[in-house]
């Protein structure tokens, strides 16, 4: 790495952090004592933290049993401090190690961090091997990790024993659509267009959420053909021009072309591989682009919001030529000329006259390049660490991350995304005001709505449609009142997986130890399980619900100890068992696992887990012939 340690630096203890995710408990060194451990400081707006996510994976997978890859989130923007929102990033980049949630920087100071992402190496013996930042540096580390495998095993130093996991994704259920990222409303054919990035499809319905086509076969991949044969990794925007929609298949690096018509995907350029820094373009499938995340159709060219290469990228559909359009490739905040200019993570682009609006994410701003005078300006926004959320003009003016743009009167419509928010934006005066959305994360509709981490927005009849991403949901705001409904999706599956609950038991479990509870000896005795689920919630219908009944001696109940499965279930949930005819202390034991979901079964579906400790006195004297567990279920 390129700074390699000559002498033996131990590596500071993993202190300071808030929480932990992805683990059953917090780790340290001492539990990674003969582990080769892989230190990755990100924080989960990061293009180039998202690029090294691979390479990670890669190298958990070929040393599973020597290597330990922890994940330090010490956090950019006020939004990502929060151990929920760094959840939902894990959820939706696939993350299976540890995470540390870092908000404070205690860590990331006591290892000298400066960027993201930071790799630090440490051996299994807790001394720091070297340190480096930024992407591409797969062969190298693969190069080290083998090399200390090699020597410790010799010392027989390794400890290829599992660190216990308790990975976030199995705390969350199906949903219809998976962290859609964008989209599309067209008036004209009355479709909607929605990008179910996570599922790795486009979804085709109509304005009316009515289900008429899918793109994808949803395993992350990048093939060509039919509709239902072909395969996506992680799209984000689109743009339609005809009968065809172009989509910006952003884990693939790939711009991909729908043809609605024949219903055939085709990748009409990029290479599947990430480009170089200040790669200057290329043609068709024969050069690579740099996570395409957004783009807008005009006069036969396609303006590709290049988040990876922090550009605008004009690519021309006759010819397959592309390069850069705007931006020298350096990251920041810097109007002018469209050579010389700097954008930091364009996300959203629009075209709206002789401008293209874009979404200037890490700078939190919104940009225009003018085509006439070849230049870019900002309307609002600061630079990559002034953010906020404040209202106003100019300058004055604070988002936090937006990753959305469309425009609607004259004015540019904002997805807030940090601040979970809708803004509206005037470019002639440049003000910007709060359109929809209270600053606080959550799942409301009505004149008083909420969103999460919203990223995606278009326009068709006078009503705006939101990719609420970490709602799992599209939301429509009707522009004359106001007021926001979530789109019900019609004809799409929700598949329960049956790898996803096996047991009443997972490590998520809670447990709760109650009280003694004295029960009539020699009687049959009725156990009821009040689940109480939040409002507007239900038991998934097309999951079952698992419990497991460990008794003591002196309860008999026909199930014990096994779990049961019930189908369809219904609260509460009745069970009775019966008493020995003799005074004794004794114990129960009830696990249940379930899912629960919106009552419109709209968005994520959760899994949730409850174990009861109930330990039980039987008396001869007792009438008490009824015992009731209750458990109160909390929103993630």
């Amino acid at each position: 790495m390129a700074s390699a340690q000559k002498k033996s630096i131990p590596a500071p203890e993993l202190t300071g952090g808030a929480s932990w995710l992805n683990v059953s408990k917090p780790l340290t060194l001492a539990d990674l004592k003969g582990k080769v451990v892989l230190l990755d400081f990100w924080t989960y707006c990061c293009i180039n933290c998202m690029h090294i996510i691979p390479d990670l994976k890669k190298l958990e997978t070929k040393y599973s049993k020597e290597l330990v890859v922890i994940g330090v989130h010490s956090a950019k923007f006020q939004n990502e401090r929060e151990a929920e929102n760094i959840r939902q990033a894990i959820l939706r980049y696939g993350i299976e190690h540890p995470v540390i949630n870092d908000s404070n920087f205690a860590i990331w100071k006591a290892y000298g961090a400066r960027a993201w992402p930071t790799l630090v190496l440490i051996d299994p013996e807790g001394n720091i091997v070297g340190s480096d930042t930024g992407e591409g540096h797969y062969a190298i580390l693969d190069k080290l990790i083998g090399k200390l495998v090699s020597d410790f095993r010799s010392k027989n130093l390794m400890n290829e024993k599992p660190i216990p996991l308790s990975l976030e994704k199995h705390k969350l259920g199906p949903s219809f659509l998976s962290y859609p990222g964008k989209v599309l409303a067209d008036e004209a054919s009355n479709r909607l267009f929605i990008v179910d990035s996570n599922h790795n499809r486009i979804v085709i319905t109509n304005l009316e959420g009515e289900v008429l086509d899918i793109a994808g076969n949803g395993e992350t991949g990048r093939g060509d053909g039919a509709f239902k044969d072909a395969s996506f990794h992680h799209p984000q925007g689109m743009t339609l021009q005809g009968n065809n929609l172009y989509v910006a298949d952003t884990g693939n690096h790939l711009i991909r072309k729908l043809d609605l018509k024949a219903k055939i995907v085709t990748t009409i350029a990029g290479t599947g591989k990430q480009a170089e820094f200040m790669a200057s373009g290329g043609m068709g499938i024969s050069s690579p682009l740099n996570s395409p995340w957004d783009m807008a159709y005009l006069d036969g060219q396609l303006y590709i919001a290049m988040a990876g290469a922090h550009q605008i990228w004009v690519m021309d559909l006759e010819t397959t030529v592309f390069q850069p359009f705007a931006g020298s490739g350096k990251e920041g905040r810097i109007d002018g000329h469209l050579d010389s200019c700097a954008l930091a993570q364009p996300s959203g682009i629009i075209v709206s006259g002789s401008r293209l609006y874009f979404a200037d994410s890490e700078v939190s701003s919104v940009r225009y390049v003018d085509r006439e005078k070849k230049e870019v300006r900002t309307v609002v926004g600061q630079d990559l660490f002034v953010f906020g959320d404040e209202d106003g003009k100019g300058g004055e003016v604070r988002l936090q991350h937006p990753l959305g743009v469309a425009n609607y009167s004259n004015l540019i419509y904002v997805a807030d995304t940090y601040n979970h928010k809708i803004k509206v934006v005037n470019p002639s005066d440049t003000t910007c005001i709060t359109f929809a959305g209270d600053g606080q994360p959550g799942f409301n509709d009505g004149k008083e709505p909420r969103f999460y981490e919203p990223g995606g927005l278009s326009f068709a009849n006078n009503k705006l449609y939101i990719a609420d991403t970490n709602n799992h949901a599209i939301r429509v705001i009707d522009m004359k009142t106001r007021e926001v409904n979530t789109l019900q999706i019609k004809g799409l599956k929700m598949e329960v997986s049956e790898n996803t609950l096996q047991s009443a038991i997972p490590p998520f479990a809670r447990s709760v130890e109650l009280p003694l509870k004295t029960l009539k000896m020699g009687s049959d005795i009725q156990l009821t399980l009040n689940i109480n689920l939040p409002k507007g919630y239900h038991l998934n219908p097309n999951a079952p619900l698992i419990y497991r009944i460990d008794a003591g001696s002196g309860i008999q109940v026909e199930q014990a100890n096994r779990e049961v499965r019930l189908e369809k279930p219904e609260l509460p949930i009745k069970i009775s068992f019966k008493t020995a005819s003799e005074e004794k202390s004794t114990d129960l034991k009830v696990s249940v696992s379930f899912y629960y979901c919106r009552e419109d079964n709209q968005g994520a579906c959760f899994i949730d887990a409850i174990v009861w400790n109930q330990p039980i006195k039987l008396d001869k004297e007792s009438a008490n012939t009824a015992v009731t567990l209750d458990y109160s279920v909390k929103l993630p």
